[in-house]
Parts: structure tokens; sequence; C-alpha cells
């Protein structure tokens, strides 16, 4: 008989899908890495149990302990699967503009969720890094994750991600397309595709409102780059440990309407319901178009699932008030 011992087996092995319609206008193969069908429908689960396995073997994190972390919602899904199996308590802060989607999953899966206001500077006492460090410090047994910081991160895409997508192009992949947050996906997997073939070329996607392309471009860290923006999972206000920007070989910007509305598009014209940062990561590839040749193979990492954008980028009530669509 062939069956999981539990959810965390099935982590991993997601397939390469063919994109068709809108990379129409490319010369190249462009397949993505579609990453919904981790069980929390998000890549965040392989680095989420790294992150939790890594923790355990040096005993930051105890039996019967609570998890904290602050999270745009992926994470903590992933880490919220592994604590239930696993045994343990979950508390997640959250930025009040993430989708209540998000919010309500976390719920769902017995974890504490906590709301912190976005439009704060990272050191405010509010902000949701602050509040989640205090929160590791002042509850006992608990362990504080910090993905953004957290080695365990770019670890998890270096052993599982990167291999997956050398050994399904045959090693044919000669780009990597992704958008960036914590720096964890990135890294790792473009650590990996690299030390196979140094050609291979890694490139970010970022939003107006983030430090990164500027940063990389210039190694100034701009405070004036810094705004609120609306894309969900993709961008910072800080420079997390784990973006390793010796990998990244260059940076591309998606406004949030062409995220919004390349999300929706993903589902109408391909049939895939995928989450905000896929619509950045789509339009930036297409952004880059003049990077491509006929016979490159070019990966975009697709990181979440539609089901969480559903009152907000395929809700056209919402779309309309944003001013993306007429």
């Amino acid at each position: 008989m062939e069956y999981a011992k539990n959810i965390l087996e099935t982590i991993g092995n997601t397939p390469l899908v063919k994109l068709n319609k809108l990379t129409a206008e490319l010369p190249c193969l462009v397949l993505a890495k579609y990453e919904t069908f981790n069980p929390g429908n998000s890549t965040k689960d392989r680095m989420a149990l790294k992150m939790i396995e890594d923790a355990e073997a040096d005993g930051r994190l105890k039996p019967g302990g609570t998890i904290i972390e602050g999270t745009s919602g992926n994470t903590g899904m992933g880490l919220a699967l592994a604590a239930i199996v696993k045994g343990y308590k979950c508390i997640f802060v959250i930025s009040d503009k993430q989708s209540k989607e998000k919010t309500d999953v976390l719920r769902a899966h017995g974890a504490e969720v906590i709301v912190c206001p976005t439009d704060v500077e990272p050191t405010d006492p509010r902000s949701y890094y602050s509040v989640s460090k205090r929160l590791g410090e002042e509850i006992p047994n608990s362990w504080y994750v910090n993905q953004y910081d957290n080695p365990s991160n770019a670890k998890a895409h270096y052993e599982s991600t990167g291999p997956e997508i050398w050994k399904q192009t045959d090693g044919k992949v000669t780009h990597f397309v992704v958008g960036v947050g914590t720096g964890g996906t990135i890294s790792g997997v473009g650590k990996y595709l690299k030390e196979q073939n140094p050609n291979v070329k890694v490139w970010g996607i970022d939003t107006y409102g983030s430090v990164f392309k500027k940063y990389h471009e210039t190694g100034i860290f701009d405070e004036n780059e810094i705004y609120p923006y609306v894309t969900e999972g993709i961008g910072e206000d800080i420079l997390p440990k784990n973006v390793d920007f010796d990998i990244i070989d260059g940076f591309t910007k998606v406004t949030d309407k062409d995220a919004a509305v390349y999300t929706q598009k993903l589902a109408k014209e391909e049939g895939m319901f995928l989450g905000n940062s896929a619509g950045a990561a789509i339009k930036g590839l297409l952004q880059l178009k003049d990077e491509f040749k006929e016979d490159d193979v070019v990966v975009v990492l697709f990181h979440d699932h539609g089901s969480r954008y559903v009152g907000k980028m395929y809700n056209n009530d919402w779309m309309k008030k944003m001013g993306y669509i007429e």
C-alpha cells in the first residue's frame, strides 16, 4: 500500500507546468514550479518544516513548546501543519494588509493570530517584527522562528526545491525567476542551480515600496524607497540575512496594479488559480523578455494559492475600488 505516514510527508516534489498563453510573446520555454501542490498550498511548507526540524535538533524548540512567528500567512500555515503533527502551540503575528482569508486559515488550524498595523517602521514596538520578537522573549518555553534571518529557510530550498528543478528540467534550466520576500527561496534555489551550472541566471521580482532592487544595484539602503504597497508576500523594508545578493543577477520591479491584474490573468488565461506574488512574478518575467533566447528554459516559481485572495485580487469590486480595473 502506498501512503504518507502524515501530512508532512507530502511536502515537496511539486510539478513543473508549461505556461502557454501569457508567455506566447517570449521566444523560450517557460515552466512554472507549481508550489500550491504542497499540503499548506505554498512553497513555505518546505522551509517551515526544515526550520522546526533544525530547532528541534539543537534544542531551541522543546517538547510542548510554543512556536512564535511574524508571517504574511504562508509560513504560518506551514508551521501550523508541522505543529499539529508534532504537538506544539502556535502564535502568529500578521500585518493588517494581509488578506482576511490568511488570518482565518491560520485560526482554522488552531493558531492564535495577533494583527498589527502595516504602516509603521520595522523598529516600532507595534510592528509585526517587534511584537513577534517580544513575545518570543516573554512567553516561557517558546521559540521565535525569525524566518528572515533563519538559515534553515534558504537551506530547505537548497536541499529540496533546487534539486527538484534541476532534475525536472534534466539540467537544462537557464533562468530562475521568483518573487523575493525573506530571500530563502531565491537564495537556496539559486545557490544550488549555480553550483550545477554557473551560467544559470537568477532574477528576483521586487515591488515598488521595497528596498531590494536599489540595494542590489548600488549597495545603498535607501529609506526613500520605502513606502506602503499592496502586493503581498514580496519586497521588504529591511534586509533579511536570507537574501544572498551575490547569487542574484538582477531585480525587476512590478507595480501593485500589474501584480493584481496578472494574478487574475493567470486564472483566466492559464487556469492557474494562484496568489498575488504569482501575478507579480509572471509580469516581471514578461518585463525581462529581452533577457531570453530561443533555446532557454525559464523556471518561474509560483508561491501560493488563489484561495487566500478571493476577497482581494479575485474580487472585481475590490479591484475597481483600488483603481486596477475599469
